[in-house]
């Protein structure tokens, strides 16, 4: 948790203390997602109520569809940062609650979320009263759990159990929760996770570096969990979903190939199933899978007659110039016309080196976003 100290706390405590501040990150942010294909996403935002509503403000403006979570915290290692109890904080969720909602439509492309920051920042009061709010309201849920070492072991200390269970106990694993990283959490927990409905937001960059642990992919959809895949940045530092998919898939594969080889030089014995996920995987995750952890309506995100067009288009060849487009490379497609599994070949290519070159547009719920629209 010395990150969160020494620059997240600060950072934070920046952006409440000047508006002109918040407006020109926020901004940016929303640029820098609509450059690199996002057109939906979850956020934590800081303490305070109005850098909320401008962080909301920016998402709107740039077309996005975003769930905006203003922090909920009365426990802070920085006294000037921190709200003054669990009464104060809860009236302050309810009154971003209220205002978000009378500012944007309901069901619209921006929506309010309830947003405990971890356990070590939340007091028993402050949890019941979100978990009673979220229930009440129907709110949405977000937050970490099971994220690092010492995170864990100071819950353990402080509050006697597992975070997930501190969770638990106060009706905030539901399937309006989305917990990010888990990357503790063992076979029982995922079980749990899954009975209670709750999604998980993967974010296997920031693992490899404020973990330093790989989260069980392959367990928890085993499991039956929702999971989509997350960029937690500034916990990681890329912005571009397709890092995130493409770290998946490093991950996914090196924790097989670490499980193989302590299994076989153990037993000697061919292992069956996998840890390890493909490229087509980590796209499923980084697309519907986001829609099942937000618990959107299925038909987002699919091509189908009647959804909302939330889309991108992606060129990876140009037939004019018989040359591919950016990064990818084509010599011979002239001989393989015609060839089975040439177009997902084609695709495959695009996500492994693909980027924003090969974005030609992109739509959310029907509209154009971004510069290249």
């Amino acid at each position: 948790m010395q990150w969160l100290d020494e620059y997240a706390f600060k950072a934070e405590e920046r952006l409440d203390a000047s508006p002109d501040l918040a407006r020109r990150v926020y901004t940016c942010l929303a640029q820098r997602l609509a450059e690199n294909g996002t057109g939906t996403v979850l956020l934590f935002g800081t303490i305070k109520e109005e850098t909320n509503l401008i962080l909301a403000e920016a998402m709107c403006a740039a077309g996005l569809r975003a769930f905006v979570g203003k922090l909920s915290m009365d426990i802070s290692s920085r006294p000037s940062y921190v709200e003054a109890s669990a009464d104060a904080s809860l009236s302050a969720a309810r009154s971003f609650v209220a205002r978000c909602r009378a500012e944007y439509p309901a069901q619209g492309l921006i929506q309010p979320v309830l947003t405990p920051r971890f356990v070590p920042t939340c007091s028993e009061a402050l949890l019941r009263g979100l978990g009673d709010l979220s229930a009440d309201e129907g709110l949405r849920v977000q937050s970490h759990m099971a994220e690092s070492v010492d995170q864990v072991e100071w819950v353990r200390t402080e509050r006697g159990m597992e975070d997930i269970e501190v969770f638990d106990k106060h009706a905030l694993l539901t399937p309006r929760t989305v917990q990010a990283h888990c990357t503790f959490l063992e076979a029982p927990d995922l079980q749990l996770v899954s009975e209670r409905g709750t999604a998980i937001a993967h974010c296997p960059l920031s693992n490899a570096y404020f973990s330093a642990a790989p989260f069980p992919l392959r367990e928890a959809l085993l499991a039956g969990v929702r999971v989509g895949l997350g960029t937690d940045i500034a916990g990681g530092y890329s912005v571009d979903i397709m890092n995130a998919m493409r770290t998946a898939v490093v991950v996914a594969r090196m924790r097989e190939g670490t499980r193989t080889l302590a299994q076989k030089s153990i037993q000697n014995e061919v292992i069956h199933g996998s840890l390890a996920i493909d490229w087509k995987e980590a796209l499923y995750l980084a697309t519907v899978g986001g829609v099942e952890a937000l618990g959107l309506t299925r038909d987002i995100g699919v091509f189908a007659v009647g959804a909302p067009f939330d889309a991108q288009q992606i060129r990876v060849y140009d037939a004019k110039n018989s040359a591919g487009v950016g990064a990818l490379d084509f010599f011979d497609l002239d001989l393989q016309a015609g060839s089975p599994g040439l177009n997902l070949e084609m695709l495959e290519k695009w996500w492994c080196v693909g980027d924003g070159r090969n974005r030609e547009g992109m739509w959310v719920q029907g509209s154009s976003v971004g510069a290249s629209s």
